[in-house]
């Protein structure tokens, strides 16, 4: 049977209720943050660099002091200068494959291969660690594809070793929902899944907005990311799963300690959540399209709300989490993230780059950089692989893309933090 946590219809009086009256802008809606129009001029020219978000820094006050500092002796050396540190930097290594069909999750199994979802074909693949070549594990059941719903998000059980057991997020006709399927590779090929079982359903579902990134966080629990399905009032409905980031057992429950009791729900206010990762304190940071003006990277806390629709971008409002780094929409459109050599790393859609955001704590430590801009298109998906490369997905053959020779791919990235 679905599991649609029954606990969610009780109304939750915890938490600040969303201010009323500014509204973001009035132009016409983007599709989903991630829209690319051909022939388009290029918006960087003419806005502001993307920028890391202050509000939430406090710079150190010095204290005066009275008494006379003391002076070096001179010396008839020359200071040596400091160390120069080298720039951060990104090499492609080489393409571990091609010729995917709107690729959209991915997860490294253990050996090196891995998993990768294929929106609207609702195919799971193989990628073998060694020479690249592809199999179909299976076609996932009951998946409707169309505008940004498919077959999205992918997971592995934290034990999967021993169980084998896959987590995906996907669209039907009515809803989005969360499924566990076991994985058997010694099955033949295009039948090595099982029988999906839902977990988790009754998601909002539009043709737009659907979220649909999946990820089991160090606590154990699965995190999944949702939109607002194109229905702008669910993100502040604490009564909706739309416009959230939900934390579940691996059953599909409610996780304990959430900080809505009985309740799913993780963070509320947003938008169209595209990627989670953790940094190794455990922070939890989340990619979010923006509607017309500022994309954003958020550090998640348990009960926060990040303003949607009220405020978009970084406003210094009560009862709304301003944006560790913000961009404009035709700089990035934001999808997966990974953490890696001391920085979060975004895959841009529209924005066809790879931004790094170096971060010291929960702050950003600088402005993004760019990198790969325009080299690959549209990137849909980025991840660490276990020996400290990042995995790059391309899509460019989603329908809002310029497909290029062998699209789509998958880079093995090396980096260098600086």
């Amino acid at each position: 049977m679905p599991r649609r946590t029954a606990a969610l219809l009780v109304a939750i009086a915890l938490g600040s209720a969303a201010a009323a009256g500014c509204s973001s802008a009035a132009a016409p809606d983007r599709a989903g943050g991630s829209s690319s129009v051909a022939g388009a001029p290029d918006a960087s020219a003419s806005v502001p660099a993307p920028v890391a978000s202050t509000s939430s820094a406090s710079a150190p006050t010095a204290s005066a002091s009275t008494a006379p500092a003391p002076t070096a002796p001179a010396s008839t050396e020359a200071p040596t200068p400091p160390p120069t540190a080298a720039p951060a930097s990104v090499a492609v290594r080489g393409t571990v494959t091609d010729g995917l069909e709107s690729p959209w999750g991915l997860a490294v199994l253990p050996g090196g291969d891995l998993l990768v979802s294929e929106r609207d074909s609702a195919r799971i693949l193989r990628v073998s660690a060694k020479d690249g070549a592809r199999t179909v594990a299976g076609t996932v059941p009951g998946v409707t594809s169309g505008g940004e719903g498919g077959l999205l998000g992918l997971a592995l059980s934290p034990d999967f070793a021993t169980d084998h057991r896959v987590y995906a997020y996907f669209s039907t006709g009515s809803d989005n929902r969360i499924v566990r399927l076991d994985l058997d590779p010694s099955r033949p090929a295009g039948s090595q899944l099982g029988a999906p079982a839902i977990l988790f359903s009754g998601i909002p579902h539009g043709p737009r907005h659907n979220g649909g990134r999946i990820a089991f966080g160090p606590d154990g629990f699965l995190y999944a990311g949702t939109g607002d399905a194109d229905d702008r009032s669910l993100a502040q409905d604490r009564d909706s799963l739309g416009g959230k980031i939900l934390r579940l057992t691996g059953d599909g429950d409610p996780a304990p300690g959430n900080p809505f009791p009985g309740s799913p729900v993780w963070s509320l206010g947003h938008r169209n959540v595209q990627g989670l990762a953790w940094d190794p304190q455990g922070r939890l940071w989340a990619s979010e399209f923006g509607q017309d003006t500022w994309d954003e990277l958020n550090l998640i806390t348990p009960g926060g709300n990040y303003g949607w629709p009220t405020v978009e971008g970084t406003a210094g409002r009560a009862g709304f989490t301003d944006p560790v780094a913000q961009w404009h929409t035709a700089d990035a459109s934001p999808s997966g993230i990974a953490f890696a050599s001391g920085a979060v790393w975004v895959a841009a859609l529209r924005g066809t780059r790879l931004w790094r955001v170096p971060v010291d704590g929960g702050r950003a430590a600088g402005d993004p950089q760019e990198f790969l801009r325009g080299e690959y298109g549209r990137l849909r998906t980025v991840a660490a692989d276990w020996d400290g490369t990042l995995l790059l997905v391309t899509d460019n053959t989603d329908g809002r893309g310029s497909p290029r020779p062998g699209d789509d791919r998958i880079l093995r990235l090396d980096v260098n933090a600086g």
